[in-house]
């Protein structure tokens, strides 16, 4: 076996991947393509109209401008992206660093409502790794952030990111779940990338007043009657709820600028708590550094990777 040092170069997508599909929130049809990027471009959109580039934002948590149901990331000049969090899921969880997202509208398309059809689209292509050597973001004490009965933190950890999510609904439906991984390409493509959103039926017309949910349908959202699961086909697994807040984690905690190398634990979370506690952490510059892995020779092809779990939840 060969002791080369796994995920020491930056990577891209091997060639362009176009989608198109729905935004959740404004209902409005939307095109997106994935563009390779060169080593140190990170993640970034490109906002265009009628074929004209609008704003560049960079995928980063300074960018955030909204919370409310999803991620919205934005420029100084009022530009915004919103429900951002699948699709940096999708990049993030493959292990992806440097692409270049041009999209012509203000709202990621929900597609399924989870990031599988990302992941599909890039696996397709697949994964070229590129000569420069990874940099990570090594968390080396813990923050915490508290919101009443809520809370999130990061930690040190040994190597790669390690997520542990639990959520408590007071709904019979959903209830209390917690799930923990070694997050890796084959633990997210398996184990997280699969879980759609969710939704409660009795919040949906509040909802629709507020501007919200235009384009959410039982296609692209798992939605919660008083006793029941309203989708025909039900959940895709019995832990989706969790599964979900996982991918949501994975996207939130991908504003970073590079791959964390620590330790995630949050308890009743969601967008605004995942984005709260990355914010603490980067404000305290003796909790974190960026740190290099080692060169190595030669780029390759990635091969898909099997998931390993480290550890399940109840």
């Amino acid at each position: 076996m060969s002791n080369r040092f796994i995920g020491a170069r930056q990577t891209t997508i091997a060639r362009d991947i176009e989608v198109h599909g729905t935004g959740v929130h404004s209902g409005a049809p939307v095109s997106v393509i994935l563009h390779p990027a060169a080593a140190d471009t990170g993640l970034r959109f490109i906002v265009t109209k009628r074929g004209r580039i609008t704003a560049e934002i960079p995928a980063k948590v300074c960018n955030v401008k909204n919370l409310t149901l999803c991620t919205v990331i934005g420029n100084d000049e009022g530009v915004t992206v919103s429900t951002v969090e699948h699709l940096l899921a999708a990049l993030r969880g493959l292990h992806i660093d440097n692409c270049v997202i041009e999209i012509d509208s203000k709202e990621v398309p929900i597609m399924d409502g989870s990031s599988k059809p990302f992941v599909d689209a890039i696996d397709e292509v697949g994964v070229r790794e590129l000569a420069a050597p990874r940099r990570f973001l090594k968390v080396l004490k813990t923050v915490r952030v508290e919101e009443g009965d809520c809370w999130g933190e990061l930690g040190p950890h040994s190597s790669g990111l390690h997520l542990d999510v639990e959520i408590d609904f007071p709904s019979p439906i959903i209830g209390r779940q917690r799930m923990a991984f070694e997050m890796s390409p084959g633990v997210f493509r398996n184990e997280v990338a699969h879980a759609r959103t969710f939704g409660f039926m009795s919040d949906v017309e509040r909802l629709w007043k507020a501007g919200l949910a235009l384009g959410a349908n039982l296609t692209n959202t798992v939605a919660i009657g008083d006793d029941r699961i309203m989708n025909r086909e039900g959940l895709r697994d019995p832990q989706e709820f969790v599964r979900h807040k996982m991918l949501d984690a994975v996207g939130d905690l991908g504003l970073a600028g590079h791959p964390i190398i620590g330790a995630y634990r949050s308890l009743r979370g969601g967008h605004r708590l995942n984005s709260l506690v990355l914010q603490k952490l980067l404000e305290d510059t003796t909790a974190w550094a960026i740190v290099q892995a080692p060169r190595v020779r030669e780029p390759r092809t990635l091969p898909f990777e099997p998931a390993v779990v480290a550890a399940a939840g109840e």
